[in-house]
C-alpha cells in the first residue's frame, strides 16, 4: 500500500477504504458532532423542523453553552433556552451548561481520541487535531446533515507539514509560534488543506500547548490542525478518561509526501505581538515596545487554559500590573479555573490585579459585558483581532501570548516578558 499522511490515514477509516488519494471525494461516517449555544439548536432546529427529521445518534453528539453564558438580556436567555429544551427533546445527554469553551471542556471531557473523524459547529474546532484526531469547523447547514444522517462528504487534501526543530525559549510558546506562521505565511497559507505540525519543538510541548497550534491552523488557513499521538497525548488522555488508545497507527509514514514541508527554528522565535487587525500583522514584542495599553485581556480558547494562566502568573508574580491598565481574566473553563485556584496560580493572578469573568467566550467572540470601548488600546491573547470583534471598532487589538500579555500588564506598554522573567 502506498505511503500515506495523518490526515489520508484518518479520512481512510472514516470511509472505510484502507486507502484514499488527496484530491479525492469520499463520504465519512462522523463519530462525533459538537456544537455550542450560538452555532447549535437554534440555527439547526428550525432547519430539522421542516425536514421532520431527528437526530442519528444522540450519543455522538455534544453541545456546550460557552457564547451567550451568563445570559446577559432576554435574547441571550431565549436562545440559552433553546439550547436546553433541545437536548430534551431529543435525548442527547452529552450536554454540558456553562462549564467553559467548547474546545477547552470537550477534550477536557473524554471525547476526543486519536483515529476519530469530527466536525464542530465552529471554526475553531480545528483543536480536536492536537489529539491526533481529524476535527474541522462547519456550518449550520452542513450540521443538519451531519445531525440527520451521521455523515459529511469531503476532499481528502494535502498535507502541508510545518516542522519545528530546536527547542522554544523561556518565554516562548505556542502562541509565538502561530503568530509567526500566520505572518509568514498569510491568514489563507493553509490553503484549506490539512497542516501538520511535526519536530521536537512541538513534541517537547504540552497538550494544551499542542491545542493552541491546532487551534490556530484556522487563521492559518488550514482545514485541520494535525499533531500525531505520542506518549504525551496517552498521558493526558489516561487522566481525561481514555486510558486505552491507539497512537502507534496514528503517524504519518516516513515516505508519505506533502504539498509543502517547512522547516522552522523554534530556538530562533522571539516572543511575537500581531498588530491590528489581523493575526498575520506580526513581528517581535521588542519591536511595539513604544505602544501603551489600557487593557490587558487573558481570555479564549486559545489563551486562557491552565497552562496558558500559569504563563501570566509566572510573570505576574513580580508585582502588580499597572496603575492605567485594567486587567481581565477569563478562564477557558471551570475545571481549569478550579484547578488554577486550588494549586495557587488564580491567586497570583488575583493579587496582581486581575478582574475575573466568567469562563466563557466573551469579548473574544464580541458577547458579554466586558467588551473594548470606544479607542482603546488592548493585548490579549485570544486568536483573532479583527476590527470591532471585541467592542468598539475604533479599539486597537494586539495579540500575544500569556506571557506577553502579562508582562504587558506589568509595565502598562507591550513588553518582551524575558526582560520580566526569574
Amino acid at each position: 500500500m502506498p505511503a500515506q499522511t495523518l490526515a489520508q490515514k484518518l479520512i481512510a477509516r472514516a470511509s472505510g477504504r484502507d486507502f484514499v488519494e488527496p484530491g479525492e471525494i469520499v463520504t465519512c461516517d462522523v463519530d462525533l458532532a459538537m456544537f455550542h449555544d450560538s452555532s447549535g439548536p437554534r440555527r439547526v432546529k428550525p432547519l430539522m423542523d421542516r425536514l421532520g427529521a431527528k437526530v442519528w445518534d444522540p450519543d455522538k453528539v455534544v453541545l456546550i453553552t460557552d457564547h451567550y453564558v451568563p445570559a446577559r438580556d432576554e435574547g441571550s436567555r431565549r436562545i440559552l433556552q433553546i439550547a436546553r429544551d433541545w437536548v430534551q427533546e431529543t435525548g442527547v445527554t452529552r450536554f454540558h451548561d456553562g462549564e467553559g469553551i467548547c474546545h477547552v471542556v470537550l477534550p477536557e471531557s473524554g471525547y476526543l481520541r486519536p483515529g476519530m473523524l469530527a466536525v464542530g459547529g465552529d471554526s475553531h474546532s480545528t483543536t480536536g487535531g492536537a489529539f491526533g484526531a481529524y476535527m474541522f469547523g462547519i456550518g449550520a447547514t452542513e450540521m443538519v446533515g451531519v445531525l440527520v444522517t451521521g455523515q459529511i462528504w469531503l476532499r481528502v487534501p494535502h498535507t502541508l507539514c510545518m516542522e519545528w526543530t530546536g527547542a522554544l525559549a523561556p518565554g516562548v510558546s505556542a502562541k509565538d509560534m502561530m503568530l509567526y506562521l500566520c505572518t509568514r505565511f498569510g491568514m489563507d497559507g493553509g490553503e484549506y488543506e490539512a497542516v501538520e505540525y511535526r519536530g521536537s519543538a512541538v513534541a517537547a510541548l504540552s497538550m494544551q500547548e499542542r491545542m493552541t497550534l491546532s487551534n490556530m491552523a484556522a487563521e492559518l488557513g488550514g482545514q485541520a490542525g494535525l499533531i500525531a499521538p505520542d506518549e504525551v497525548t496517552r498521558a493526558w488522555l489516561a487522566q481525561h478518561g481514555q486510558p486505552e488508545v491507539d497512537t502507534l497507527h496514528w503517524q504519518s509514514d516516513g515516505q508519505a509526501p506533502v504539498k509543502a514541508h517547512h522547516r522552522l527554528d523554534a530556538g530562533a522565535l522571539a516572543p511575537q505581538v500581531a498588530a491590528p487587525h489581523s493575526p498575520a500583522e506580526a513581528a517581535a514584542a521588542a519591536d511595539f515596545a513604544d505602544v501603551a495599553i489600557d487593557i490587558a485581556y487573558i481570555g479564549a480558547c486559545t489563551g486562557a487554559k491552565l497552562d496558558d494562566m500559569r504563563m501570566a502568573a509566572n510573570v505576574l508574580r513580580q508585582g502588580r500590573k499597572a496603575a492605567n491598565v485594567r486587567l481581565l481574566l477569563a478562564p477557558a473553563s471551570v475545571a481549569d479555573q478550579e484547578t488554577a485556584r486550588a494549586e495557587g496560580t488564580l491567586g497570583i493572578l488575583l493579587d496582581a490585579g486581575a478582574e475575573l469573568l466568567p469562563t466563557a467566550c466573551g469579548a473574544c467572540a464580541g458577547y458579554g459585558n466586558y467588551l473594548l470601548p470606544e479607542d482603546a488600546v488592548a493585548i490579549s491573547t485570544t486568536a483573532r483581532n479583527f476590527k470591532g470583534r471585541m467592542g468598539a471598532a475604533s479599539a486597537r487589538i494586539y495579540l500575544g501570548s500569556p506571557y506577553t500579555v502579562a508582562a504587558s500588564a506589568l509595565r502598562g506598554r507591550i513588553s518582551d516578558a524575558r526582560e520580566l522573567m526569574p
